[in-house]
C-alpha cells in the first residue's frame, strides 16, 4: 500500500552533521516518512514547536544546545509529553544510554545508525507512543516498489 501525502508521519532529525542528517533523511524518505531537519538545539526547538513531529531524533551533542537539554525543555511541555524523543548519538560509552533516558528519551539508537533497521525502529518507536502507523504498521521495503 502506498502512502500518500497526507498520511506520511512527520519525522525530525536534528543532527549538526550533514552527512549524518542526509543518509538519515535518505532511508526514512524511502520508507514513506515526512523528514523535517534541524542543525543545532535552538533550530530543534522551534521547529518542534512549529511543526509539531510525530517523532524526534535528537543527537547528543549540538551547537547552541545539546540535544539533552532541548530533550529535557520539550518533555517540560504538555505538548511533547507523548512525543517519542530518540537519542541518535555516536556516544556509545557505559552509561550514555541511561543519561538519554533520565532526559525524557524513548530510547537510543548508536551511530552509525544501521540503514536495515532504521525505519523498523522508528515505527516501532510511534507504535509504542501509542498512535497507529498510518501505513498499517509495516515497513515498506524500497525495493519492491
Amino acid at each position: 500500500m502506498e502512502v500518500g501525502k497526507k498520511g506520511l508521519r512527520k519525522i525530525l532529525v536534528v543532527d549538526d552533521n550533514t552527512d549524518s542528517r542526509e543518509l538519515v533523511k535518505k532511508v526514512l524518505k524511502r520508507h514513506d516518512f515526512e523528514i523535517l531537519e534541524a542543525v543545532d538545539g535552538e533550530e530543534a526547538l522551534a521547529m518542534a514547536v512549529s511543526e509539531k513531529p510525530d517523532l524526534i531524533l535528537m543527537d547528543r551533542s549540538l551547537p547552541k544546545l545539546d540535544g539533552l537539554e532541548v530533550t529535557r525543555r520539550l518533555k517540560r511541555s504538555k505538548e511533547f509529553e507523548k512525543t517519542p524523543i530518540v537519542a541518535l548519538t555516536a556516544h556509545a560509552m557505559r552509561g550514555d544510554k541511561e543519561t538519554a533516558l533520565a532526559a525524557g528519551c524513548a530510547g537510543y539508537i548508536a551511530k552509525p545508525i544501521d540503514v536495515r533497521t532504521l525505519a523498523a525502529e522508528v515505527l516501532l518507536y510511534l507504535e509504542k507512543q501509542g498512535g497507529e502507523s498510518r501505513n498499517g504498521g509495516k515497513v515498506q521495503d524500497s525495493h519492491r516498489r
